[in-house]
């Protein structure tokens, strides 16, 4: 029976990935493996108390309790909100169709037969 777990860390940066193999105790949580990955002395910018953290894409809190082989991400902060992104789309899409509106309303003669 094994006393310890394998865990992958990952960092997702916009050009590369980091990806840490660490090794921690049966019992170990996300926070652990955040500590002891190293990634947090390599980017400073990583928030453990505030920053968003996920196991295999599912948002987990700090004192999760890993499993072997999970692979623990940690989010880097959204630059743009996305809600107010698809707000800009539509309206922006708005304004394009009540350009056309103007072809779409141009009457055609057809030729008699």
């Amino acid at each position: 029976m094994a006393d310890s777990i394998n865990i992958q860390v990952v960092y997702a940066l916009p050009d590369r990935q980091e990806l840490v193999n660490i090794k921690l105790p049966i019992g170990a949580t996300l926070k652990t493996a955040v500590e002891l990955s190293g990634l947090m002395e390599k980017y400073p910018n990583i928030d453990l108390e505030n920053g968003k953290f996920g196991i295999f894409a599912r948002i987990s809190k700090p004192d999760t309790e890993l499993r072997d082989l999970d692979r623990v991400e940690i989010y880097r902060p959204l630059l743009a909100d996305p809600k107010e992104v698809r707000r800009q789309r539509a309206a922006e899409g708005k304004v394009m169709k009540k350009g056309a509106g103007a072809l779409a309303t141009a009457s055609v003669e057809l030729p008699s037969a």
